[in-house]
């Protein structure tokens, strides 16, 4: 087989290099790992972590074959693409893509968002100074449901980053978000090309709703990435956070799940990444860890796929309760909860 254009000789892991899969993302240039690493956790955002491991991690992720790094100004609010950076002054520019993200930005809902063109050429800079790069292999704008309307997205967000994009600051542009209809809805009225989307939670176990947008997608030429396998913790023995948006249905029937496969000795988590590699339409799917032992744990299954007692495990969690849930989801909680704490500030 070819190695990707991203193979470094002397750098890489030859060998696991050619067990990676690489696939065009959309109609772009880049040919990208079926696994990629998500890097909010270098932020510190799910726990305290060590910036030496985090480095680490990021090493042992490229050698073995992944060139897909996404980030965002928003995971510990400048953390995660400063520690990012950091590690990647030891690396070959040309052994990655970089993807980071526009407009959420700091914890105060009054800061959190803001969507306007000069704010987001300035984001740009920001970002290319934490990062340490001279360009962005695609830059988004991260999740556009919080913009006032979608308007503010077509007619300022999306030309800031085409000017980016003319001065070569960056080569991609793409969008992200929880709801679904918006990208048809952006994609459809942007007068600015678009390459990618990036959606999380909506290709998982519980909820694959994603798929039924897989052919509009395709037609339109664009890279779909889909983020959190995991569904933010609902796939997980451990449960999800208190802040995680899902219904209390959605959690009950995902607790019964993660249960029933505890009762079987089996890893839910392993289960629900094992689902996500299969679906064949997203372009990668992206993971986040600052841990050594879970970036292996996520490279074991990607090799080495489920035993066939895993799998039966799987179609019985599938089957009993996934199917049941028939793709229930939270769009617009997060909005709305986001929405009343602006009005709660404006009228103090």
């Amino acid at each position: 087989m070819s190695l990707p254009v991203t193979y470094v000789e002397g750098f890489h892991d030859v060998d696991l290099v050619k067990k990676m899969q690489y696939v065009q993302l959309g109609k772009t240039d880049m040919h990208v790992s079926r696994l990629s690493l998500g890097t909010s956790a270098f932020g510190s955002v799910f726990r305290q972590t060590d910036d030496k491991e985090s480095h680490e991690v990021l090493k042992v992720a490229l050698k073995s074959g992944i060139n897909y790094l996404d980030c965002a100004p928003w995971y510990g609010h400048g953390k995660a693409e400063t520690v990012l950076g950091q590690a990647l002054k030891s690396i070959p520019r040309q052994a990655y893509y970089v993807a980071t993200k526009v407009g959420r930005y700091l914890p105060e809902a009054t800061k959190m968002f803001d969507f306007s063109a000069e704010r987001t050429m300035r984001s740009v800079d920001e970002s290319l100074q934490r990062l340490g790069l001279e360009y962005i292999d695609v830059i988004q704008v991260h999740d556009m449901e919080f913009a006032p309307s979608l308007d503010v997205i077509i007619n300022e967000t999306l030309p800031a980053l085409q000017k980016c994009k003319d001065m070569g600051k960056v080569r991609h542009i793409g969008i992200t978000g929880y709801p679904l209809e918006n990208f048809r809805t952006v994609l459809e009225r942007s007068t600015v090309k678009i390459d990618t989307i990036l959606t999380y939670c909506r290709c998982a176990m519980n909820d694959t709703s994603l798929r039924e947008y897989y052919p509009y997608l395709k037609e339109r030429g664009v890279g779909i990435l889909n983020g959190s396998p995991i569904g933010m913790g609902l796939l997980t023995h451990r449960g999800p956070a208190d802040w995680h948006p899902a219904t209390q249905e959605i959690r009950e029937k995902c607790a019964e799940a993660a249960r029933y496969c505890q009762e079987q000795n089996v890893d839910i988590s392993k289960l629900a990444m094992q689902f996500a590699l299969e679906q064949p339409e997203p372009h990668s799917t992206m993971f986040s860890t600052a841990s050594l032992v879970n970036l292996q744990k996520n490279l074991e299954v990607y090799w080495n796929g489920v035993t066939d007692g895993e799998r039966k495990v799987m179609e019985e969690v599938m089957e009993r309760f996934m199917k049941p849930l028939n793709n229930k989801h939270w769009e617009g909680v997060e909005v709305a909860k986001y929405w009343k704490k602006i009005q709660k500030a404006s009228d103090s």
